[in-house]
């Protein structure tokens, strides 16, 4: 074999018993749960088993309060998202391309970062009332810093040899942003998009648990009240599994973006 020839690797697929393990041990966990729930050594008012948690996710949704909190909690997700991503991204190109708004504006939104966005519900609470705005707002704090941090990394990594040859090809600012450094960023800006979303879900956890009517927040607080554990858990479950679905849909277009990308060495 001639020194200058670079050896193939191939990967090599998980083994079956691997595959079996991944999906046996959380049944197995799930069984254990319930076994000890009838045996009554873990108290049904601390952890409802399994089945139990089923049967009250199949009556709030069977009655449609489920589904009716789905809808509003989504909303407000979307919205903040939404929100929260015009100002991440907006702010991050204007730092990362401008370095005299850079040393303007960075300094500002370093300080306010430092801030605990969830610690500014009582005084979202104060400044817009206890509506919808003070929700989407929050949810739009959670995403706006992870964006506007990944959207200035991205930029300041484009290649500065690339920078230089759209210089010379007399690209327009338009142009430049649009074919050199858009793409550069776009590793960086889907990290963002992970993190403002586990970031978004998590803040909606929080807004919906102060003065909500409703929403997965309500549906969750309303069964506190009535000491229905079942339906609390019902509902962080739904919380997580919302969680997962958008990080998921994230990953499948950044794969889409990316699909050039050889998966093999």
């Amino acid at each position: 074999m001639s020194l200058l020839t670079r050896p193939r690797t191939t990967r090599t697929a998980p083994s079956t018993g691997s595959n079996h393990v991944r999906v046996l041990s959380p049944l197995f966990f799930l069984l254990g749960w319930e076994l000890l729930s009838l045996a009554g050594i873990i108290p049904e008012r601390i952890l409802p088993a399994p089945t139990a948690i089923l049967r009250a996710g199949w009556e709030v949704l069977s009655d449609g309060s489920l589904l009716q909190a789905l809808a509003t909690s989504s909303q407000r997700v979307l919205f903040g998202f939404a929100v929260g991503a015009l100002a991440g991204i907006g702010l991050g190109l204007l730092v990362g391309f401008f370095r005299l708004i850079d040393e303007a504006l960075d300094p500002l939104l370093q300080a306010a970062r430092a801030l605990p966005h969830l610690g500014l519900v009582p005084l979202f609470i104060i400044w817009f009332g206890i509506g919808e705005l003070p929700k989407v707002l929050l949810i739009a704090l959670g995403v706006l810093f992870p964006l506007y941090l990944n959207t200035v990394s991205g930029l300041r990594q484009a290649d500065p040899k690339l920078l230089e040859t759209s210089r010379v090809l007399g690209f327009s600012l338009t142009r430049r942003l649009r074919s050199v450094l858009l793409p550069s960023a776009a590793p960086a800006l889907f990290v963002g998009l992970r993190q403002a979303s586990a970031s978004a879900w998590l803040t909606l956890i929080v807004a919906e648990q102060v003065n909500a009517r409703e929403g997965l927040g309500f549906l969750i607080n309303n069964a506190r009240d009535f000491y229905r554990t079942d339906i609390v858990i019902v509902g962080l479950v739904i919380y997580a599994v919302l969680g997962l679905l958008s990080d998921a849909l994230i990953r499948r277009w950044e794969r889409h973006v990316f699909r050039y990308r050889s998966t093999t060495l």
